[in-house]
């Protein structure tokens, strides 16, 4: 599961374990503060907005389906 904290709420996400080391990956390469624990959770510290759409993106590639994907880049290119 992929957790999420801000100062209001928790967000609770359930993330393959296939992609889940992955996912831990592109955080750390974006110096998004996350850690995986022994249970096999990851949680990740998301402060601001341009950190939540940092993780959302990242959850999105690894999770997304293609098509669904593609209609997201459409999109941004209509923008």
């Amino acid at each position: 599961m992929l957790q999420s904290s801000s100062h209001c709420s928790d967000h609770i996400l359930h993330i393959p374990v296939s992609d889940r080391w992955q996912i831990y990956q592109r955080l750390q390469e974006l110096t998004i503060q996350c850690k995986c624990h022994k249970d096999g959770s990851l949680r990740v510290q998301v402060n601001n907005c341009l950190t939540a759409i940092l993780v959302r993106s990242a959850v999105m590639q690894f999770t997304a389906p293609r098509q669904e994907l593609v209609c997201w880049l459409e999109r941004c290119w209509q923008l």
